[in-house]
């Protein structure tokens, strides 16, 4: 009789967990972060068809990495899970804790026991009122399951990722700096010799849970939107050229406006001179002269004066 062949239980969830995780690892990486106006996902993904970010209810949002089969499986039962709570009691009772509770209760029954893992790995995002009371939740393939403070990576090398990301992530950064950091993080790795890839628009999957957005917060960004948001900025340095060439140009108008009243100034003196050497002669001749002469004299110096007062106005 043939003896049969005995593995031990800690050797079977041990080669379990190395298959689902060597699964996760051939799949692209996603990354879930908030910044100011909600929460953002990110994914590397080619199809246009086939969705690795997707909404489960009104502000909560669904992201996976791994066998799109089996995580699309997972998300049809959240929507429905979330449909059915809300309908029965309502909408607010839908949260992003209960559904990460019920993942994780699926993922842990099959995990142990099935004879074969899903090779997934969940994230479950809820947008807050505020930036402090949006929640992250990570799952993986033996329902463990994380609250993330800000960032979640997940995919093969999700280590590498979210290393860079923690140390530049603020909650209250803008979308488009928030997609650049992002979509920086998931191409400093995957390259040929470790090298960093530029990823554009057409690799990408993009979608936010707008927090300020009323009803259903989740929204796509593509096309041009999206192109729009990962165009670098300006460069300040060009911005501050521009300023010193337009101060530059100010100063020389201001310059050429100083020299304009100079001269003018220069011409209303040199009238006042010569105004003043024909009134002097005409009061040496008023004393020779007779009275007759010195009114005609009197009618000289006035010319001068309304001169004068003309090029005061």
């Amino acid at each position: 009789m043939a003896m049969q062949f005995y593995a031990s239980p800690e050797q079977i969830m041990r080669d379990r967990s190395e298959y689902a995780r060597k699964g996760i690892a051939r799949g692209r990486s996603v990354v879930v972060l908030t910044y100011s106006g909600g929460v953002l996902f990110v994914a590397e993904n080619p199809s246009t068809a086939l969705h690795k970010v997707s909404e489960i209810y009104d502000r909560i949002g669904f992201a996976a990495v791994g066998r799109y089969p089996e995580f699309e499986n997972l998300r049809a039962a959240g929507v429905r899970l979330a449909d059915l709570r809300g309908y029965s009691y309502d909408r607010r009772d839908v949260n992003g804790r209960a559904l990460a509770n019920f993942y994780a209760q699926m993922l842990g029954a099959i995990f142990t026991e099935q004879s074969k893992p899903f090779e997934v790995e969940l994230c479950v995002a809820q947008v807050g009122a505020t930036p402090e009371q949006d929640e992250l939740y990570r799952l993986t393939y033996d329902g463990s399951v994380q609250d993330e403070p800000g960032v979640v990576a997940m995919g093969g090398q999700a280590e590498s990722i979210s290393g860079g990301l923690r140390q530049r992530h603020s909650p209250d950064m803008a979308l488009d700096v928030a997609l650049r950091l992002a979509v920086e993080a998931l191409g400093s790795v995957g390259g040929e010799g470790n090298a960093p890839r530029t990823l554009t628009a057409t690799q990408l999957e993009v979608a936010i849970l707008d927090r300020h957005r009323r009803g259903r917060a989740f929204r796509r960004l593509t096309d041009r939107a999206l192109t729009d948001l990962l165009a670098a900025p300006e460069q300040p340095a060009a911005e501050g050229a521009a300023g010193e060439g337009a101060s530059g140009e100010g100063a020389a108008g201001e310059g050429k406006d100083g020299a304009a009243k100079d001269g003018a100034a220069k011409d209303a003196a040199a009238k006042d001179a010569g105004a003043t050497a024909p009134e002097a002669t005409g009061s040496g001749a008023a004393t020779d002269a007779p009275p007759a002469d010195a009114g005609t004299a009197g009618d000289e110096d006035t010319g001068p004066d309304s001169t004068q007062s003309a090029e005061t106005d």
